[in-house]
């Protein structure tokens, strides 16, 4: 095998694959990534046997072949090659080496069989459809912070994309909870995600889908069956199992009847958060809003420390209300609102909160209260 690749071309391509790869592996050939040079091109692959990542780019290919190498040893080998040199990758199947050339660099690496290398099978693959990256991205971005880190409620980990709304206003619907806070973006119905079954995707590869898609350029497009997904942009293909449980029936906590409506700027209740919560200690993180007429009062006490207060003016028009929540939590949501206009849609200070951005339809996020 004998491959002649840019070094730019080469980094790029690594660059999709090698991050699947965990660092401690007890199985070898799950630290390498799958070399494979055919027909003008040089494809690979990378897999921990959850999620798998090919990609594939032109190279100069006499003779072809297939072998596997360290994956995160290649990609640093490349990354520290000089920017422009043209990199020669050898092998020869009697010795189980590859050979990396570069100008004066010369490396060997140990090589595994091509035939040990796993394959994440597919199976039958039920919808397929395609979305403009730029809206697959808004559906990651916006729902992301909200998936739960917590191991035991694994069917919390990861975002919950399913098919929702009527005939009429169909949409294809992302939603992401960790049991404090709830995170829902939807977007028109693609053609071909009509009945599709409600699918949990895992954090990993909404991380690893969400970098592909880093530009937003293009479409993306998604084939899925009720254990896997497939999702395809440009040369890259990245196939994910799925998180087999059932996500709990989130519609019940989004509040329907909140009556007191808190209008804030978007830009100076963020920053006013953010000021406040400094003197808030790592355990307590809790803000205070204390609502009445057209002022919000912003505290925040830490017995340790010491206190904070803003005043805001802000459109309230209810009864006055005092409610707390965690700073962390209400600077991740205000991260997500897109206009300058915040929405808090109120009822007591027990009861859950609804926030929408007031110019942007399809999103809104649902955030517990805290005691203060």
């Amino acid at each position: 095998m004998k491959i002649t690749v840019e070094r730019a071309e080469l980094l790029k391509s690594l660059n999709h694959v090698y991050r699947v790869v965990e660092r401690r592996n007890t199985i070898p050939i799950l630290s390498n990534v799958l070399i494979r040079a055919e027909n003008g091109q040089l494809s690979m692959k990378a897999t921990d046997l959850d999620l798998e990542v090919t990609d594939s780019i032109a190279a100069e290919v006499a003779p072809g072949g297939a072998t596997t190498v360290p994956a995160h040893m290649f990609y640093d080998i490349v990354r520290k090659l000089p920017d422009g040199s043209q990199i020669v990758i050898e092998g020869s199947g009697e010795r189980a080496v590859l050979t990396i050339r570069a100008g004066r660099s010369r490396f060997t690496l140990q090589t595994l069989p091509e035939s040990d290398f796993p394959d994440l099978a597919t199976g039958e693959m039920s919808h397929s459809f395609k979305v403009p990256a730029a809206d697959f991205k808004r559906l990651i971005d916006k729902t992301q912070f909200a998936i739960s880190t917590e191991e035991t409620r694994y069917y919390l980990n990861g975002i919950y994309l399913h098919a929702a709304g009527s005939a009429k206003t169909a949409t294809l619907r992302a939603v992401a909870t960790d049991g404090h806070r709830l995170a829902q973006v939807e977007l028109p119905l693609p053609e071909g995600a009509a009945g599709m079954p409600g699918i949990i995707i895992p954090r990993k590869t909404v991380a690893e889908v969400q970098r592909l898609i880093e530009s937003g350029e293009g479409d993306i497009a998604i084939e899925l069956s009720s254990g896997k997904i497939r999702f395809s942009i440009g040369n890259v293909v990245l196939i994910s199992k799925l998180i087999d449980g059932t996500f709990p029936d989130y519609g019940r906590v989004i509040p329907a009847a909140n009556d007191k409506s808190l209008v804030v700027d978007k830009k100076d209740f963020e920053a006013a958060v953010d000021r406040v919560s400094t003197v808030s200690s790592e355990r307590g993180r809790a803000v205070k809003l204390s609502i009445t007429g057209g002022r919000l009062v912003l505290s925040v006490t830490n017995p340790d420390s010491g206190s904070a207060t803003e005043e805001l003016e802000v459109d309230y028009e209810s009864d006055p209300l005092d409610i707390g929540f965690n700073s962390r939590y209400l600077l991740d949501i205000a991260a997500q609102i897109e206009g300058e206009v915040a929405v808090l849609k109120l009822a007591d200070p027990g009861s859950p909160t609804l926030i929408q951005d007031k110019d942007a339809k399809g999103a809104l996020y649902v955030l517990m209260p805290m005691r203060v």
